[in-house]
């Protein structure tokens, strides 16, 4: 009898352990983001977690391929995109569970770590013979390809350089192709070159005017909704907070 209610006392022990350490588990929110919010993301993804209790997991690429996979299922429950025209889409398809947010509005710079001085840098730079190889995002996948591409036939100078661009499949890529010299230099995303990690490494100008303002926009997906509906509409609307703004701006991002 003794024997037997000491395994039961045991049993229960192991049982209340068991029940605790499930309950202690954190949720995981997977979020699909676009290339150029990555750096940021590494700052406003920690905050989040610490005041929600939970854990995220990040899938970085184009917004056009992370549209694709979420179209075809892929269990993403937050989508941050780099532009409003893709989680449009979704929502069209009935594959997000709310409306997109914009929270931030991006910019383009003219990039190179092969000139000298930024003095090097203007339009005139990219009329010049010195540049081979111009690094853009891929336009047909990438918002800020589409802008890139749209600032450079505003200045008449898209049948220009159309020989010498280098496509990269993201931002991410294309900043590759830049930093690493296979490429002269290249139109990017700001917040690429705000990033601790890249500071001196080349030279960088605004690019203003002669393309629409770069508004991004997340949205939780069907899925989300289905799955982490408080949570994925809680980080939604904290990428709006004033702490993650104050991030956002620290990157070269507008307010929207």
């Amino acid at each position: 009898m003794l024997n037997q209610f000491f395994r039961f006392l045991l049993l229960l022990v192991f049982t209340c352990l068991y029940t605790t350490a499930q309950g202690q588990q954190k949720t995981i929110l997977r979020v699909a983001a676009a290339a150029n919010v990555q750096f940021a993301l590494e700052e406003i993804v920690p905050l989040f977690e610490k005041e929600a209790g939970v854990k995220l997991e990040l899938n970085i690429g184009s917004s056009g391929k992370l549209t694709t996979q979420i179209a075809a299922g892929a269990p993403f429950h937050v989508f941050i995109s780099a532009d409003t025209a893709y989680p449009d889409t979704l929502a069209k398809m009935g594959k997000s569970g709310g409306k997109p947010q914009v929270y931030a509005l991006g910019s383009l710079v003219l990039w190179s770590t092969k000139v000298k001085n930024k003095a090097e840098l203007s339009t005139d730079f990219l009329k010049s013979a010195d540049l081979k190889k111009l690094a853009i995002a891929n336009p047909l996948t990438a918002p800020y390809g589409r802008a890139a591409m749209v600032f450079l036939k505003n200045k008449k100078l898209n049948k220009l350089l159309q020989p010498k661009l280098v496509q990269g499949e993201s931002i991410a890529q294309t900043n590759q192709y830049i930093l690493s010299g296979a490429c002269d230099a290249g139109i990017t995303a700001k917040s690429s070159v705000m990033a601790p990690a890249m500071k001196g490494k080349g030279h960088w100008i605004d690019l203003s005017g002669g393309y629409p303002p770069i508004r991004q926009a997340a949205v939780v997906t069907k899925y989300g909704k289905t799955q982490v509906p408080t949570i994925s509409k809680n980080f939604v609307a904290f990428l709006l907070s004033a702490k993650a703004q104050e991030i956002w701006a620290r990157y070269g991002y507008a307010k929207p």
